[in-house]
């Protein structure tokens, strides 16, 4: 009976690597689904589609960006965690999906359970605006003018747990400063907002603030990250001025459901990195704020696992809760 039993199990393993094997080298047979929690327009999306329109000449098949907007990206991701293991229908995942998990119990999904990392995109630092009214031309007039009016000074995100609203709850740990937190749909109605002075600043992507700067309705005062950008060389780094640690920055991947064949995400990643190194991707993907930035699935699996950590450890020390 043992034997019986062993022998069932070893013709079932051998049936589902047999599976496993003919999916891989057929792969990709049929159109691939780019599934994106941000709304149409938005930077998340923008990156989805100028890469996936570049992957088709590599993998033979269309690859189209869904929107499933709502709840922070989680949505999408819950959707994308349920679909089938089959390498046809992705995520694009972003900074945000590395924060809800601190900020939400209840999540129908495991990051890191329920995904296979197929590869970082692209990474991209945060620009802090503020409106042209703001009598504030630089970091330290800013917060000087946040303490003088505790709890009166407003900053916007692009939601609840968004990596733009941890931005500004660390802004207010770091200076000491009370500003409060206004959530907007998008990050392009939060800009809007600034430059029309319903709210004193926002942290919008590079492309969404330039024609706004450009027109005098917003001013950069702080970039993230290590170093100035070269869109925006007169941009001091938070670092630069005093605000040390602040080194959070945007970024966007790809992820499959947990159990994809490694042969499929060998595949994809492999496309992926082949159209993140040409120069034309690089400079479409500049235009937009970000740069191209490919990594192996086991460098973005650990990447994610720290940013999960440390955005986990600042939702903690800021006291962020979803209202």
């Amino acid at each position: 009976m043992i034997k019986t039993l062993w022998t069932f199990a070893g013709i079932a393993v051998c049936a589902a690597l047999g599976i496993s094997d003919a999916l891989a080298q057929t792969y990709p047979a049929r159109l691939i689904r780019l599934v994106v929690g941000p709304s149409t327009g938005s930077q998340a999306d923008a990156a989805a589609r100028t890469v996936s329109a570049k992957l088709p000449a590599l993998l033979g098949q269309s690859v189209v960006v869904e929107n499933r907007v709502g709840a922070g990206g989680a949505i999408a991701a819950e959707y994308v965690a349920k679909s089938a293991p089959d390498g046809y229908t992705l995520l694009l995942v972003s900074a945000a999906d590395s924060v809800l998990p601190a900020l939400r119990s209840d999540l129908p999904y495991d990051v890191t359970r329920d995904f296979a990392p197929v590869s970082l995109l692209v990474i991209g630092p945060q620009l802090l605006t503020v409106s042209a009214t703001l009598p504030a031309k630089n970091m330290k007039e800013l917060i000087a003018l946040a303490k003088s009016k505790p709890g009166q000074l407003t900053f916007g995100s692009t939601g609840v747990g968004t990596l733009s609203h941890l931005a500004g709850e660390l802004f207010n740990f770091k200076a000491g400063i009370e500003i409060r937190h206004v959530p907007f749909k998008g990050g392009a109605d939060s800009a809007t907002a600034a430059a029309a002075g319903d709210i004193s600043m926002t942290f919008p992507s590079i492309p969404a603030a330039l024609p706004l700067m450009d027109a005098g309705k917003l001013r950069a005062l702080a970039i993230s990250g290590s170093k100035r950008q070269s869109a925006l060389p007169s941009v001091p780094t938070w670092e630069e001025q005093g605000l040390a640690g602040y080194d959070r920055i945007g970024w966007y991947g790809i992820l499959a459901p947990a159990a994809t064949p490694k042969d499929v995400i060998a595949k994809l990643n492999a496309a992926i990195a082949k159209v993140l190194a040409t120069p034309e991707m690089k400079e479409a993907l500049n235009k937009e704020g970000v740069d191209p930035q490919a990594m192996t699935p086991e460098q973005f699996a650990a990447f994610i696992k720290s940013e999960l950590a440390a955005n986990g450890e600042i939702v903690k020390k800021v006291g962020i809760k979803l209202q």
